[in-house]
């Protein structure tokens, strides 16, 4: 299979796309390399996959037309991870991430019609379903309350991708991911500075008391949900991609602790603007139409990431 694979030097875009190569697949990824984290890791990412034959890389931006220009031959799908991803950052820059979001998905999209290609996996996003307290997090909730630009980028890509679909019929997943971890995990995510802080005997900084929950999925759960939505889902189908399992933020710092051999210093502050205090997957859907069933165990992951993480120690 052929497939061409948005934000391929991102986490989830490289680990997605080292395991379709494995697979035997050709990928031709597409990535701006935005400097929202080292261009050194980046570029780490993409040499991870141009081991590989069947890869081809496009440096370009998919909001521009002129990026589909470079895009020859056929393919069997689109895997579409590229945006702009956080929360935060998203307060200063709406603009831009509405662009990078909804234009940059709109222009995927449209290629993809204009080509005959008929199945596109898209990456939405938990934030979408805003502010909850209690309860698992169904892909029938409401998610008209978004508590963020980025929230509310990646629930107008939702609505777009539907509309583009009732036009063409394309056949398309919107998975949406809840906080994922794992080797090459973003440098902006606690889990991420949480390990490498206690390591080098730093603080970490905690927002809130510490009782906000989240679903942490580790990546290759993500990948192999990711591929069976391409291979199994026909129509337009919203899927919930976590684990089920939302941990307390302090237990996750336990079990960093634990696997680290470390105390943590915490250091705490104010919550933030934008964050929520839970997400919590319901992961019924997936399990029924994709054969997703995550495994792995928490503190196993964490461990694998840990060992990740300080291997490579880039900043």
């Amino acid at each position: 299979m052929r497939y061409i694979l948005t934000g391929c030097a991102g986490f989830i875009g490289t680990n997605l796309g080292l395991e379709l190569l494995r697979q035997g697949n050709e990928v031709v990824g597409i990535d701006n390399l935005d400097p929202y984290y080292p261009l050194e890791m980046k570029n780490a990412n993409l040499d991870a996959l141009r081991a590989f034959e069947g890869f081809s890389f496009i440096h370009a931006d998919i909001s521009e037309p002129a990026t589909y220009d470079a895009l020859t031959g056929d393919f069997d799908g689109i895997f579409h991870l590229a945006a702009k991803a956080g929360v935060r950052p998203s307060m200063k820059d709406p603009v831009g991430y509405t662009i990078s979001n909804l234009v940059g998905t709109a222009r995927v999209l449209d290629f993809a019609s204009k080509n005959g290609i008929s199945r596109v996996v898209i990456a939405s996003s938990s934030s979408v379903y805003g502010w909850r307290e209690t309860g698992e997090f169904r892909e029938t909730d409401p998610t008209d309350q978004p508590e963020s630009p980025y929230a509310a980028t990646k629930k107008a890509m939702e609505s777009l991708a539907m509309g583009i679909h009732k036009a063409t019929g394309m056949n398309m997943a919107l998975l949406r991911y809840f906080t994922v971890f794992g080797p090459r995990v973003r440098p902006d995510l606690a889990m991420s500075k949480f390990i490498l802080n206690m390591d080098r005997d730093l603080p970490i900084t905690v927002f809130g008391d510490g009782s906000s929950q989240r679903d942490y999925t580790y990546v290759d759960n993500v990948v192999n949900a990711t591929i069976a939505a391409m291979n199994r889902v026909t129509g337009f189908e919203i899927i919930n991609v976590g684990t089920g399992r939302p941990i307390n933020l302090m237990d996750m710092i336990a079990v960093i602790s634990k696997v680290l051999g470390k105390t943590p210093k915490i250091l705490h502050e104010s919550d933030q603007p934008g964050d929520v205090p839970r997400t919590w997957a319901d992961i019924t859907k997936a399990r029924n139409l994709l054969g997703y069933a995550p495994a792995i165990k928490f503190e196993d992951a964490v461990r694998i990431t840990a060992r990740f993480l300080l291997k490579r120690q880039i900043p």
